[in-house]
């Protein structure tokens, strides 16, 4: 009879983080696509809930949301294919940490919007109450998405990895 020993936890990680790293590029790119996706139909719309969070001009608003959707959906292109995806990673936890600050924001000063993360946004309707702590949750998670592809950037299957000449994934802490 022969005992085969098992993998050291070092070589468990080693083999299962590449893939971990596949499904936070992944999950992330749906993330960027779907919301990118569902307000460049309307961008006046998109401008009026960044408006919705009163924290500046609203001409400047207008713009920030006009852009905001195309940003997204390239985040969610790059992250897709795997181009660029430190930097993408870093674009990501940046615009993140700036949502969950605009949401905090208007949860501390008692404003009643939607967020608009995945939609329109703006102010609620009377009786509606926003749900501003599941919505920082959720994006927390988004975060450490990005905070992973930060760490660890390289991940099969991606444009990265094929330009480095380095199809495989073995030793690829950056």
């Amino acid at each position: 009879m022969t005992v085969t020993p098992s993998p050291s936890p070092a070589g468990r990680w080693q083999t299962l983080r590449p893939w971990l790293g596949v499904a936070a590029r992944l999950g992330l790119a749906a993330v960027w696509l779907i919301a990118g996706g569902t307000k460049v139909g309307d961008l006046a719309a998109s401008g009026r809930a960044v408006n919705a969070y009163q924290v500046m001009p609203y001409d400047v608003a207008t713009v920030i949301g006009a852009a905001l959707p195309f940003v997204e959906l390239a985040l969610g292109v790059l992250l897709l294919a795997g181009i660029a995806t430190r930097i993408s990673a870093g674009v990501s936890a940046a615009l993140l940490v700036v949502f969950i600050a605009g949401i905090a924001s208007a949860w501390a000063r008692g404003l009643a919007i939607d967020c608009g993360c995945f939609g329109t946004g703006g102010q609620l309707a009377a009786g509606q109450t926003p749900s501003y702590l599941p919505e920082i949750l959720r994006d927390l998670g988004f975060l450490v998405l990005a905070g992973f592809l930060l760490i660890w950037p390289r991940t099969p299957f991606s444009v990265d990895g094929w330009l480095a000449g380095d199809d495989t994934v073995e030793d690829t802490d950056e």
